[in-house]
Protein backbone atom coordinates (compact mmCIF):
# COMPACT_ATOMS: atom_id res chain seq x y z
CA UNK A 1 0.00 0.00 0.00
CA UNK A 2 2.86 2.70 0.65
CA UNK A 3 4.16 2.02 -2.66
CA UNK A 4 0.97 2.55 -4.46
CA UNK A 5 0.49 6.65 -2.13
CA UNK A 6 4.26 7.05 -3.26
CA UNK A 7 3.76 6.53 -7.14
CA UNK A 8 0.34 8.29 -6.80
CA UNK A 9 2.15 11.19 -5.07
CA UNK A 10 5.24 10.99 -7.33
CA UNK A 11 2.49 11.22 -10.36
CA UNK A 12 0.70 14.07 -8.65
CA UNK A 13 4.00 16.30 -7.95
CA UNK A 14 5.05 15.52 -11.55
CA UNK A 15 1.60 17.06 -12.97
CA UNK A 16 1.93 19.89 -10.93
CA UNK A 17 5.48 20.87 -11.94
CA UNK A 18 4.35 20.48 -15.35
CA UNK A 19 1.40 22.29 -14.56
CA UNK A 20 3.30 25.49 -13.52
CA UNK A 21 6.04 24.87 -16.32
CA UNK A 22 3.21 25.87 -18.70
CA UNK A 23 1.45 28.64 -16.68
CA UNK A 24 4.83 30.34 -17.13
CA UNK A 25 5.29 29.99 -20.76
CA UNK A 26 1.50 32.42 -20.78
CA UNK A 27 3.12 35.53 -22.97
CA UNK A 28 4.72 34.55 -26.20
CA UNK A 29 8.16 35.77 -27.90
CA UNK A 30 5.93 38.82 -29.69
CA UNK A 31 5.03 40.20 -26.61
CA UNK A 32 1.49 39.48 -26.73
CA UNK A 33 -0.83 38.36 -24.13
CA UNK A 34 -2.63 34.80 -24.47
CA UNK A 35 -5.74 35.86 -22.00
CA UNK A 36 -8.06 39.03 -23.18
CA UNK A 37 -7.16 41.95 -20.65
CA UNK A 38 -9.85 44.48 -19.25
CA UNK A 39 -9.24 48.01 -19.79
CA UNK A 40 -10.89 50.06 -17.30
CA UNK A 41 -9.97 53.69 -18.48
CA UNK A 42 -8.62 56.27 -21.37
CA UNK A 43 -4.91 55.98 -19.68
CA UNK A 44 -4.85 52.12 -19.66
CA UNK A 45 -6.10 51.55 -23.13
CA UNK A 46 -3.61 53.44 -24.47
CA UNK A 47 -0.57 51.83 -22.54
CA UNK A 48 -1.71 48.74 -23.97
CA UNK A 49 -2.31 49.99 -27.98
CA UNK A 50 1.62 51.93 -27.15
CA UNK A 51 3.26 48.90 -25.46
CA UNK A 52 1.95 46.19 -28.22
CA UNK A 53 2.09 46.70 -32.22
CA UNK A 54 -1.24 44.92 -32.36
CA UNK A 55 -4.62 45.23 -30.53
CA UNK A 56 -8.03 43.81 -31.03
CA UNK A 57 -10.21 45.80 -28.74
CA UNK A 58 -13.64 43.85 -27.88
CA UNK A 59 -16.10 46.85 -26.56
CA UNK A 60 -18.82 44.74 -25.16
CA UNK A 61 -21.76 44.84 -22.70
CA UNK A 62 -22.87 41.85 -20.44
CA UNK A 63 -26.69 41.49 -21.35
CA UNK A 64 -25.10 41.48 -24.92
CA UNK A 65 -26.42 38.05 -26.48
CA UNK A 66 -23.93 38.46 -29.43
CA UNK A 67 -21.09 39.59 -27.26
CA UNK A 68 -21.71 36.86 -25.17
CA UNK A 69 -21.72 34.33 -28.64
CA UNK A 70 -18.05 36.06 -29.45
CA UNK A 71 -16.83 35.63 -26.05
CA UNK A 72 -14.84 32.09 -26.70
CA UNK A 73 -13.98 33.68 -30.57
CA UNK A 74 -12.14 36.74 -28.79
CA UNK A 75 -10.22 34.06 -26.26
CA UNK A 76 -8.99 31.92 -29.14
CA UNK A 77 -7.64 35.07 -30.79
CA UNK A 78 -6.11 36.32 -27.74
CA UNK A 79 -4.49 32.95 -27.75
CA UNK A 80 -3.61 31.89 -31.35
CA UNK A 81 -2.65 35.05 -33.22
CA UNK A 82 0.10 37.67 -33.17
CA UNK A 83 -2.77 40.57 -31.39
CA UNK A 84 -2.77 41.76 -27.71
CA UNK A 85 -6.96 41.52 -27.20
CA UNK A 86 -8.61 43.64 -24.49
CA UNK A 87 -12.27 44.25 -23.32
CA UNK A 88 -14.00 47.13 -22.54
CA UNK A 89 -17.24 46.83 -20.49
CA UNK A 90 -19.00 49.69 -22.03
CA UNK A 91 -21.89 49.97 -19.23
CA UNK A 92 -18.75 50.35 -16.95
CA UNK A 93 -16.68 52.41 -19.56
CA UNK A 94 -19.03 54.57 -20.59
CA UNK A 95 -16.82 57.59 -21.68
CA UNK A 96 -14.40 55.55 -23.17
CA UNK A 97 -16.67 54.00 -25.43
CA UNK A 98 -18.50 56.99 -26.27
CA UNK A 99 -14.72 58.96 -26.77
CA UNK A 100 -14.14 55.96 -29.46
CA UNK A 101 -17.53 56.32 -30.89
CA UNK A 102 -19.26 53.12 -29.60
CA UNK A 103 -23.07 53.18 -30.30
CA UNK A 104 -23.14 49.74 -30.35
CA UNK A 105 -21.83 46.33 -29.22
CA UNK A 106 -20.23 44.28 -30.11
CA UNK A 107 -17.94 46.94 -31.47
CA UNK A 108 -14.43 45.58 -32.59
CA UNK A 109 -11.43 48.08 -32.70
CA UNK A 110 -8.09 47.14 -33.99
CA UNK A 111 -5.06 49.38 -33.46
CA UNK A 112 -1.69 49.71 -35.72
CA UNK A 113 1.12 51.20 -33.60
CA UNK A 114 -0.93 52.59 -31.54
CA UNK A 115 -3.54 54.14 -34.42
CA UNK A 116 -7.13 52.72 -34.61
CA UNK A 117 -7.35 51.35 -37.99
CA UNK A 118 -10.28 49.05 -38.19
CA UNK A 119 -13.82 49.05 -36.96
CA UNK A 120 -16.03 46.11 -36.50
CA UNK A 121 -19.51 46.35 -35.55
CA UNK A 122 -21.85 43.33 -34.85
CA UNK A 123 -21.25 39.71 -34.70
CA UNK A 124 -17.54 38.48 -36.70
CA UNK A 125 -16.61 35.56 -37.44
CA UNK A 126 -13.57 33.81 -36.31
CA UNK A 127 -12.36 33.66 -39.52
CA UNK A 128 -12.50 37.18 -40.60
CA UNK A 129 -11.25 38.51 -37.41
CA UNK A 130 -8.14 36.39 -38.07
CA UNK A 131 -7.92 38.19 -41.63
CA UNK A 132 -8.28 41.16 -40.26
CA UNK A 133 -5.42 40.85 -37.78
CA UNK A 134 -2.69 38.94 -40.08
CA UNK A 135 -3.52 42.33 -42.45
CA UNK A 136 -1.64 44.46 -39.40
CA UNK A 137 0.44 42.22 -37.88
Amino acid sequence: MTDELEEIRREKLNELRSRDESDSTDESESGNLSDPVSIDGKAELSDITTDHDVVLVDFYADWCGPCQMLEPVVETLAAETAATVAKVDVDASQELAAEYGVRGVPTLLLFADGEPVKRLVGMQDEAQLRSVIAEYA
